[in-house]
């Protein structure tokens, strides 16, 4: 706590505690702070508690074919993701930066360990979560959660948009070669779902989805498609173990690529994912807290069996728009998930698949920017190109990371060209023709500096040069080498060159990188 210590005012009244020092209020003040402290976490916890079950109960069903499907892509067995998905739901509800987000095993994660699984084995991959998550530690104490701040918002709607085409995506499998009757479950669950909340919204509609439909398939057994056929379900609860694998050099070498890139598309994933809820909440969130969550969650995880993981925006989406805003309704899709997979597998294993489908093609549909195609007129030119290359990029690669990381390269690019547009240099001549002064404004940088190089004339017979950048920013090395370049020429063609107006960054870079005014600066000039 930051106590500042002021001296006391003379007392009026000769009161004996009138220079009681301040500290001693600091009792007072942390007692404050505690029981802020207390009430915030109260809120998150016990804030929304009905709401915040409910949901996760409806989260925790549609955990489970996904989990499972998960655990095939990564080629492991089933209870390798559903172990991953309820240790990192309970775990990020306690540890994680924002509260009502859904983490779990996830697709994106998982076709990393592929080749890993493949060529290695399961201990490997449970060695690559666990250095996975400490890398997201130590990328949370360092503060990288703070990157996000320089992800552009047309980044952010091609990230959505693109989350929301592979969500939908990921359901045609099971819209495909499949009987007419799995069709008709489909459009009678999103006709659930999309109806139900004009009856009421005291129950989550897509939890009335999974129950009729269920009701329905048990009750007139229906020969279609249930979360049994997925995979069998565990029996026992997860145990501490240690991967089997030899501690040496050699497996660090192995297991860490693959922990750098679940690392990475992990956090990433977490961070935007987080960026999108705090927006449908209108609450913040801490992105450095989550990325040491994250890191927290997978590292345990390893040791219980399971696959890294990360957040997911379509079961966060689930969360949200069935009532779930607190800590709790992760901590219960977690509960719950295990809860139903040990006690209650016989029944879970018969919801049809058809009702998991229609919830998803719901989060589909309410995850993508329908407003974003709209905009693509309205909007410049450049943030519609950078949407639509991220959605690209997202889609084909089926890489968040690369996807992501096109879309920002871009918005970079965009950027620096734009600022280099605004920059202009205009001169003044003497009345006598010997003293020219050159008015630069704008930014100086790597991308203004070939026109910063053409507008002065050093042929020009003139006694005195005058560069005036008291409008002017100069940013990096390119911009002071230029600047050196432009100050030596007009040198070597004996004019007399002073620079004036340079704020206080220009001047501590220019004093630092500048070599016109260090002896030997001309011979390097004549000597290129």
């Amino acid at each position: 706590m930051r106590v500042i210590a002021y001296p006391s005012p003379p007392h009026s009244c000769g009161d004996k505690h009138s220079h009681r020092h301040p500290l001693h209020n600091s009792g007072k003040e942390h007692r404050f702070l505690s029981t802020n402290s207390l009430i915030h976490m109260r809120t998150e916890w016990f804030g929304n508690v009905r709401a915040d079950m409910l949901a996760g109960l409806v989260v925790a069903l549609a955990l489970i074919p996904e989990a499972i499907a998960f655990s095939i892509i990564a080629g492991v067995d089933p209870k390798i993701g559903l172990y991953a998905s309820f240790s990192i739901a309970v775990l990020i509800a306690f540890v994680g930066g924002r509260p009502g987000m859904i983490s779990a095993a996830t697709a994106a994660t998982a076709v990393l360990m592929i080749t890993l699984v493949k060529d290695h084995g399961l201990q490997y991959l449970l060695a690559a979560t666990i250095l996975a998550g400490i890398l997201q530690i130590i990328a949370g104490l360092f503060r990288l959660g703070s990157l996000m701040q320089f992800v552009s918002k047309s980044v952010m709607t091609g990230f959505v948009n693109a989350l929301a085409i592979l969500i939908f995506m990921a359901q045609l499998p099971e819209l495909i070669g499949v009987p007419v009757l799995t069709y008709v479950m489909v459009a009678a669950g999103l006709g659930i779902i999309y109806l139900f909340p004009y009856v009421t919204k005291a129950i989550p509609s897509p939890l009335v989805c999974i129950l009729v439909l269920t009701a329905l398939s048990i009750w007139f057994a229906f020969d279609i498609r249930t979360v049994g056929d997925m995979g069998e379900l565990p029996s026992t609860l997860p145990v501490f173990l240690l991967p089997q694998i030899p501690l040496n050099l050699e497996t660090l070498m192995i297991i860490l690529p693959y922990s750098i890139a679940v690392a990475v598309v992990g956090l990433l994933e977490s961070l935007m994912t987080a960026q999108i809820v705090d927006d449908l909440t209108d609450t913040p969130s801490d992105k450095n807290r989550e990325c040491v969550g994250q890191g927290i969650a997978n590292t345990a995880t390893g040791f219980l069996g399971g696959m890294a993981g990360c957040a997911m925006i379509g079961q966060s989406m689930i969360n949200v728009k069935s009532g779930g805003r607190g800590r709790l309704s992760t901590f219960c899709a977690g509960v719950f998930l295990l809860f139903m997979i040990l006690v209650l597998g016989d029944w879970v294993s018969q919801i049809p698949m058809a009702a998991l489908v229609a919830i998803m093609i719901m989060v589909s549909i309410g995850t993508f920017s329908w407003s974003s195609i709209k905009n693509l007129r309205d909007h410049p030119r450049s943030s519609s190109i950078v949407m639509i290359a991220t959605v690209i990029g997202v889609v084909y690669t089926h890489n968040l990371a690369i996807g992501v990381l096109i879309g920002v390269l871009l918005s970079a690019i965009f950027f620096a060209w734009k600022i280099a547009q605004i920059f202009r240099i205009t001169s003044t001549l003497s009345a006598d023709g010997l003293h020219r002064t050159y008015m630069v404004e704008g930014q100086v940088f790597f991308a203004s500096v070939a026109n910063f190089n053409t507008a002065f004339d050093f042929k020009e017979a003139l006694e005195k040069v005058t560069i005036d950048v008291r409008h002017a920013h100069i940013w990096d090395i390119s911009s002071v080498a230029a600047l050196d370049m432009i100050v030596l020429k007009f040198r070597r063609e004996g004019a007399d060159v002073e620079i004036i107006g340079m704020n206080e960054a220009s001047e501590t870079i220019v004093d630092r990188l500048a070599i016109h005014d260090k002896p030997g600066a001309m011979e390097r000039l004549l000597g290129h």
